[in-house]
């Protein structure tokens, strides 16, 4: 298994022009996404994934990852668009969030960005594709915004209990 281990530090925190936030980006569509760097532990190229009987729509299944039982959300399905065919960029992000591990599959993942944190808005009134209270908020990017996804709203602990169990 090709396994990309992220290094992270616990200090995000910039000199006088303010707080500098480590994001992991990742794509789902057209769309580029971020999450904390801190919350996330690896990333991995797309493993068989076993499926669970009466889990969750968005829930793939579980992967055992080092003798761990984790389990795998598609994020596609999570925010309501359109499955798409797992190919050689597809990923698996792992994330810790509260102390529970778990994975997301995302279409690719692009590049560990520092940017700092007054770059990030507060998301809009009104967002088209994705449901705001998964977004934290929105970075401008030279270029492109990026959606800072909020992993404690996208992925609901409670509701994965009885995936692993």
């Amino acid at each position: 298994m090709d396994t990309t281990v992220l290094e992270t530090t616990e200090s995000t925190h910039g000199n006088q022009s303010g707080e500098l936030l480590q994001l992991v980006s990742f794509n789902i569509g057209s769309e580029e996404f971020g999450v904390d760097i801190l919350k996330v532990q690896e990333i991995n190229r797309m493993v068989e994934i076993t499926r669970v009987p009466q889990a969750p729509h968005y829930v793939e299944g579980v992967i055992n990852l080092r003798g761990k039982v984790i389990p795998i959300v598609d994020l596609r399905k999570r925010f309501n668009l359109d499955v798409k065919e797992y190919d050689k960029n597809t990923r698996i992000v792992v994330v810790d969030i509260s102390g529970n591990i778990m994975g997301m599959v995302v279409d690719s993942v692009s590049e560990v960005l520092r940017l700092p944190s007054n770059t990030i808005e507060p998301p809009p009134e009104i967002v088209a594709s994705i449901n705001s209270e998964y977004i934290k908020g929105v970075a401008k990017l030279e270029d492109r915004l990026l959606i800072f996804l909020d992993l404690s709203k996208v992925i609901d602990v409670n509701e994965m209990s009885g995936v692993t169990a």
